[in-house]
């Protein structure tokens, strides 16, 4: 065998490896829908609390926490989604997730109302997103997963914590870096 031929085997072998361990999903509420994120961009579920403002941010920044001495950026998902600003109940979370390319993994917390359970979802039973009539840019859907009671949305959340229009957060990455 070649180099070449080795080198897309183990491309392909890593590709195949990546989709197996992208099969978990955690799922949580915002509102009365139910999404999902990769559970390989997880990294903790937090109770919701010591969440600090920062003048002037887009209203869908929350503030900033301090997790472990790292100052965080925590996104209201609702409002950065849907315009509508989470409710605190005591069920209430902050999921945090690590974002960005490889070089430069940021963490951030997004708000949740409440987090689900871990569920598998294989490849085959993901559907493309709708690219329209649903409440949220299309751009943010990574697909939707069914389940035995319907659907959930699957979240790409590169897209939805690091587009260009968040704008802002620019400053916030300079502190928590």
């Amino acid at each position: 065998m070649n180099p070449k031929s080795n080198l897309a085997l183990a491309v392909v072998e890593e590709e195949d490896e990546f989709l197996e361990q992208q099969r978990q999903y955690l799922t949580f509420r915002l509102g009365d829908e139910s999404y999902a994120l990769g559970l390989l961009s997880v990294k903790e579920i937090i109770e919701y609390g010591g969440v600090t403002q920062v003048p002037m941010m887009p209203p869908f920044v929350r503030g900033v926490i301090n997790l472990r001495g790292r100052v965080v950026p925590v996104i209201d998902l609702a409002q950065r989604l849907r315009n509508e600003t989470a409710a605190v109940t005591r069920r209430t979370c902050i999921v945090i997730v690590e974002v960005g390319p490889e070089d430069e993994r940021l963490d951030m917390g997004v708000i949740v109302d409440a987090v689900s359970q871990v569920v598998e979802i294989l490849p085959e039973a993901i559907e493309p997103g709708p690219s329209f009539g649903a409440r949220l840019r299309a751009d943010f859907i990574a697909g939707m997963g069914k389940q035995d009671d319907g659907f959930v949305i699957l979240l790409d959340i590169e897209r939805v914590l690091l587009p260009d229009d968040m704008v802002g957060l620019n400053e916030l990455k300079s502190i928590a870096a």
